[in-house]
């Protein structure tokens, strides 16, 4: 049982083959960072100097428009055949996903949710929108709740919690073979290993830390820039391309 494809392989100490191993489970290409370029744009300020403003405004949304709705992206690559998560660095040293809160009368949560990932990645005057327009999304990973105006929010609803102020949803995006980020330039953009992220919440919190655990649900297929497969969990049954569907899958 190897992660090493057979064309890649260098010894002739083959270990014993191993069945299919991958029912039920969705394999997702990714491809090296180094594919992906990394320009500056006019900064975003954050709207709140403190955790208690922030809340404040949280409050002031939520007595206007009932209950907030935030949605985030998974930007997914490899390096070296290690699954790797893309997440911005606030000056602060806090790390995030990149989101938003989605407009009270927003319907198409998948739609805004891209709506909101191009505002913050792709160029401020509008063009090389083809960035934007090559991501898909591909699966919800996880929702969080917030049952008051608190820091703290849960991968469950509480049973007490009738009227609950918030709910975040993470979404995995698909990533094109070769794209270029637009990224604030008050903020990082940072690739961070899956096996940093684990058991790590002193650094990055519980719901990044969360995230090594949703992903384990997918196989993994890293290629490299030539689109050779270099790196793929053992058993997993090959990268199959749907129709109508690029071959660029995240």
């Amino acid at each position: 049982m190897t992660t090493i494809p057979q064309s890649s392989r260098k010894t002739t100490l083959i270990p014993p083959p191993t069945q299919d191993f991958a029912a039920r489970q969705q394999t997702i290409r990714l491809y090296p960072s180094s594919n992906y370029v990394f320009a500056t744009k006019d900064a975003q300020v954050e709207r709140d100097v403190s955790v208690q403003a922030r809340m404040q405004r949280l409050k002031s949304m939520y007595d206007e428009s009932g209950m907030l709705r935030y949605v985030e992206g998974v930007f997914l690559c490899h390096e070296f055949g290690t699954p790797y998560v893309f997440l911005l660095q606030l000056p602060n040293n806090f790390f995030k996903l990149p989101g938003e809160y989605l407009d009270p009368d927003e319907e198409d949560e998948e739609g805004g949710l891209l709506r909101k990932l191009a505002d913050r990645l792709s160029p401020e005057n509008g063009e090389d929108q083809e960035n934007s327009k090559s991501w898909k999304v591909l699966d919800c990973l996880a929702q969080w709740w917030r049952p008051n105006f608190e820091v703290f929010m849960y991968p469950f609803l509480p049973p007490h919690i009738s009227r609950p102020k918030e709910c975040k949803k993470t979404f995995l995006i698909s990533l094109p073979e070769k794209i270029a980020f637009f990224v604030p330039s008050n903020m990082t953009f940072l690739a961070v290993p899956l096996f940093e992220l684990y058991d790590n919440p002193a650094r990055y919190g519980p719901q990044l830390c969360a995230l090594p655990h949703y992903l384990s649900r997918y196989n993994f297929e890293c290629v490299d820039k030539n689109g050779v497969v270099v790196s793929q969990f053992p058993g997993s049954a090959p990268y199959q391309q749907k129709d109508g569907e690029s071959k660029l899958q995240a």
